[in-house]
This record gives structure tokens, sequence and C-alpha cells, in this order.
């Protein structure tokens, strides 16, 4: 249900026109009914207008209590989530490749691509004290299993993840993730011999409490395993 709740927030004002087109139409159905039975003399005739009048009541009632429905799962229920309802797992394992994910076939194309000799730098998206990778550095030479380090602290906090994709490429694969807020510490650690050796990009992504995804901190890396 946490992901219903996620979603039924992040698309509040999409929620809110809809509901108010409906409302529209289901407020000018009751008024039609009422002036029908306002105006019938006979009795069958004030009868059926009656129960016109009677169902359109109770289905704008309907959509008034589906707008403080939505009100209250926006303002009260979804801040208040824990991240760990939409973690399924805390380590992914690139090897299994799920959809979206880096494949070993990308992997491999990847390293068939010509490697220069300058490790490519270059640092976007990164600010000190809110989202920042401090290991690896852009244009570091890497091998192994690397602990990453830097901070991952915004306001509204959710959770974070870490993700990797060959170099001009966007087949992000997601390594691991953590739903505590980090400050130039420990984010995780990241087994690099399950990729082909090569040139990536490395990114930290922040989601916030009601599902919104901040824009990543990346940087280029090499790696290069025996």
């Amino acid at each position: 249900m946490g992901v219903v709740y996620r979603n039924l927030a992040t698309y509040e004002s999409l929620i809110y026109v809809a509901l108010a087109i409906i409302g529209l139409f289901a407020f000018r159905r009751m008024w039609r009914a009422w002036r029908e039975w306002r105006d019938s003399v006979y009795g069958l005739e004030r009868e059926f207008a009656l129960r016109r009048l009677g169902q359109a009541t109770a289905f704008a009632f309907i959509v008034l209590s589906l707008v403080f429905a939505e009100f209250f799962i926006a303002t009260f229920v979804a801040p208040s989530l824990s991240a760990s309802d939409i973690l399924s797992t805390p380590t992914l394992d690139l090897l299994a490749a799920p959809a979206g994910t880096l494949s070993p076939d990308a992997a491999t194309q990847a390293a068939l691509l010509p490697v220069t000799q300058e490790v490519p730098s270059g640092m976007s998206g990164c600010e000190p004290d809110k989202i920042m990778i401090t290991s690896p550095k852009s244009g570091e030479v890497i091998n192994g299993t690397i602990t990453l380090t830097g901070t991952a602290s915004v306001p509204n906090f959710g959770f974070y993840k870490y993700e990797v994709a060959p170099l001009g490429t966007a087949n992000w694969a997601t390594i691991s993730a953590g739903d505590k807020t980090v400050k130039n510490d420990k984010l995780g650690d990241w087994d690099t011999t399950a990729l082909a050796n090569g040139d990536y990009f490395l990114q930290l992504v922040i989601i916030d409490n009601v599902g919104v995804t901040l824009e990543p901190c990346v940087v280029a890396v090499r790696v290069l395993n025996q």
C-alpha cells in the first residue's frame, strides 16, 4: 500500500483536476434532477425525479469524499511513510540483469569500445552537504570491491541508491541502496568484478519521502580488474 499512497501523493494535482471535472458533472446532474423534482406535477413523475435526485446526490458525495481522502493521504499519510516499504532489497545483483539495468551483453559491448589513455573525468549534479560522492573520485581507476563514501542528506529524505552505466549509455544498473541519511561517511560497497573493464558513470540518486527523484550526483570512473 505504501507505493499506492506515494503515487497518490505524487500525482495529487492531476487527481484533483480529474475529480473536479467529475464533480462538475455530478453537481450538474444533481441540479437538473432537483429542477425536475421541483417542476413535477404528477406523483409518479415526482417519484422518479426524486429517485434520480437521490442517486445524483449520492454520487456527488462520493466524489467529495474522494477529494477529502486524497487530501488526507497526500498531506498526512504519504509523508509519514518510511523509505523501507519501497526498497525491495538493500543489495541488487548486477549479474541478474533485471529489466532496465545493465546486462552482460551491454557490459561486454562497453568493454569493446576504444579505451583512451586518459581516464574520463568530470562531475555533475553534486552538492556538498546534500548529495556527493567523495570516493571514488571522478577519473579514478578502480578494481575489486571498493567502498563508496559521500553524503546523502536532504530535507524530506526518503532513501538513496547508487547506480552504474557504461560511459555514453543510459543503461543504469542499481548496485545497492540505503534508507538512512549519510554525511561524509560510507554509502556502501561495490564489487566491480561483475563488470567488464572499461569506462563507467557512477551516480548517487536520492528519492525523497513522497517518491520524487532528485538530480543525481554523477562521476566518471574506470574499472580495471586483472
